[in-house]
């Protein structure tokens, strides 16, 4: 491993110039970064991968919803159109992608929105949302055409920006050095029960700036729901089987993993890339792989983001027969850092910027 770093490190570091040189000339102002006249957020990572975005979108929305016009906007990740499509509930995955989609079909009324260019994508929103208030942008630290009043870092607590590198060496977009654009920095994934000496670490690891605020988040399963209306609802002790079979196209599966296993005797997986279309030869492949489990009491589960990748006819009429079941998350923040992280949004929200 250590042998293909090296190898790899020149084109790290060639990889590395064209970003530096790319922020440069919107940190000198050549390349122009739009403003607009309400509040714009930023959600976003330093790395290539998951490291718990969409929950913290989902949370964002849920504190907003309620209390101003919102929308949010998302590149549209895997999606095969182009251009801006507002989301509607009945849009397939390949119009979306994964995580506007599961935006729109979890938040009734939510203008939920696609554009591979946020400033178009913020002024169609402009035209097409009466009184909008504010907007969410999703995975958008590296998109600078945008000036956000909030940039918001998320980083996966298992798996700290400060020990990375560089792509294709380690997972990093752009240099360690760019999380000083962020206004508030969110460890994610973090344990419920955390240890200040941990905090204590963390902070000395990622080295905040003064003025940025860093909050510590966790997450929680909510209940395990069918994926397709044929399966029955499962709750409490029937939980407990012999053997699950955990499919995941995420980046990060180890937390998932982990919780699961007190329900089980035997965990088996079937990992795929991180948002991973799921193709003919894979849905006959979960099928062959739950029919070859050699036990009698079993189910097979999967994460939010890829039922929604699931949740298709093609995939339907060959897994419908089965037990499958996909866990909703739910992102929270601990006791310490909640209050200090909805005011910095009020904040914005209300004024338009940062008190």
């Amino acid at each position: 491993m250590e042998l293909l770093r090296f190898l790899l490190y020149p084109f790290a570091v060639i990889y590395g110039l064209v970003i530096f040189l790319r922020n440069k000339l919107f940190d000198w102002g050549i390349l122009k970064s739009f403003s607009f006249p309400f509040p714009v957020i930023s959600v976003g990572n330093l790395v290539a991968g998951g490291s718990g975005k969409t929950p913290l979108v989902e949370y964002i929305v849920r504190l907003l919803k309620d209390k101003y016009q919102l929308a949010t906007l998302s590149r549209g990740y895997g999606r095969k159109t182009k251009g801006f499509i507002m989301a509607a509930p009945d849009h397939t995955i390949d119009k979306l992608g994964d995580e506007p989609l599961q935006y729109v079909r979890k938040f009734d009324g939510l203008p939920v929105s696609v554009d591979e260019s946020r400033k178009h994508g913020i002024r169609q929103l402009m035209a097409e949302v009466p009184g909008l208030e504010a907007v969410i942008m999703d995975d958008a630290f590296q998109h600078r055409y945008v000036k956000p009043g909030l940039s918001i870092l998320v980083t996966d607590y298992h798996r700290i920006y400060a020990h990375d590198h560089l792509l294709p060496v380690g997972r990093l977009r752009e240099w360690k050095k760019g999380s000083q654009r962020a206004n508030i920095i969110v460890v994610s994934k973090t344990p419920k029960i955390f240890s200040p000496l941990v905090r204590r670490q963390l902070l000395e690891d990622l080295k905040p700036l003064d003025q940025q605020l860093v909050c510590f988040s966790y997450i929680t399963y909510e209940d395990w729901l069918p994926l397709y209306e044929q399966v029955p609802v499962i709750e409490g002790e029937n939980r407990k089987v012999n053997t699950i079979l955990l499919v995941t196209g995420i980046a990060f599966p180890a937390p998932l993993e982990e919780y699961l296993r007190p329900y089980c005797m035997d965990l088996s997986k079937l990992e795929f890339g991180d948002h991973h279309m799921f193709t003919e030869k894979d849905i006959s492949l979960i099928r062959d792989t739950f029919l070859s489990l050699p036990t009698r009491r079993k189910i097979i589960i999967t994460t939010e983001k890829d039922a929604m990748r699931l949740k298709n006819p093609d995939a339907e009429r060959v897994l419908s027969g089965f037990p499958i079941y996909y866990l909703p998350i739910r992102f929270d923040f601990h006791p310490q850092d909640k209050e200090s992280f909805e005011a910095a949004i009020f904040a914005l929200v209300k004024q338009g910027k940062l008190e």
